[in-house]
């Protein structure tokens, strides 16, 4: 017990005792901690490839990793000292406290790498589903006379969702000096989807090639809508294997019991 009490007091006084003495030499301001946390932030290993998922989701930028790592740290420090304090106000032993607490901060971890894996997957089919739409438009606008760069200008201003702002980023490289076909491999290799990967191919291609443009988008169109509609038909598929569920474990059982209700009643009734 008294050893309990030494270690929580310590936790206590040595940080507190650092802040006291760093704020009265006046050696770190607020700003200096967060630019401190940045670089702490910058230099972690990246070995589950959290930037090539923050890339996927636009986040282009060292600062939005560096965000993303001080955010992790923060909830995996928090979870950490706050359940070991309350493990140890329960009254736990300090060892299985501070195991606990371990134990829940790499859980907390786990949890934001899984949600930002989440995020990536919700990203890429929001894209998928805008996709079969915004080749008919660009197939519509270069039928009419448009080249692909000003037809890929025109859907990223006319057009909302997510597909359109991964056009905004082509055009916003095209003018910045980089080539069409480079600006779109470039897209095709930041998003993760093998169906607007074969649709960025075909286009550079026939782009260099000078292949005719509008029958290419109208057969990626055709098979972007039939990926779509089997899409659909799955998820449909799914859905009523769910509904099944209570059905033949809720409602099922309960219909059999009140028809068979009056039956055994009636045989208790002559058996007494």
């Amino acid at each position: 017990m008294i050893l309990t009490i030494i270690c929580t007091a310590l936790v206590f006084v040595i940080p507190g005792a650092y802040l006291i003495a760093r704020g009265n030499s006046g050696a770190h301001t607020s700003a200096e901690l967060q630019i401190s946390a940045a670089n702490f932030a910058s230099k972690t290993q990246d070995r589950s490839g959290i930037r090539v998922r923050l890339q996927e989701l636009g986040k282009m930028s060292e600062r939005d990793y560096e965000n993303f790592r001080i955010r992790q740290i923060l909830y995996c420090t928090g979870s950490a000292v706050s359940s070991i304090f309350l493990f140890l106000f329960l009254g736990k032993n300090f060892a299985l406290s501070l195991i606990l607490s371990l134990l829940l901060a790499s859980t907390m971890y786990i949890y934001t790498d899984r949600e930002l894996t989440t995020q990536v997957k919700k990203y890429r089919s929001n894209l998928e589903s805008e996709f079969p739409a915004v080749i008919e438009m660009l197939t519509l606008a270069i039928s009419a006379g448009e080249t692909p760069l000003s037809a890929i200008m025109r859907i990223s201003q006319s057009a909302s969702g997510q597909l359109p702002q991964e056009f905004a980023r082509v055009v916003t490289e095209v003018r910045n000096g980089t080539s069409l076909h480079e600006a779109l491999d470039s897209m095709g290799r930041r998003i993760k989807s093998v169906l607007i990967r074969r649709f960025v191919d075909a286009l550079v291609t026939a782009t260099l090639r000078g292949a005719p443009l509008v029958e290419v988008l109208t057969r990626h169109a055709s098979e972007a809508r039939s990926v779509q509609r089997n899409r659909v038909l799955s998820a449909a598929g799914k859905a009523e294997i769910s509904m099944m569920i209570p059905v033949v474990f809720l409602i099922l059982p309960i219909s059999i019991l009140f028809a068979l209700w009056p039956s055994l009643a009636n045989l208790n009734l002559f058996a007494n």
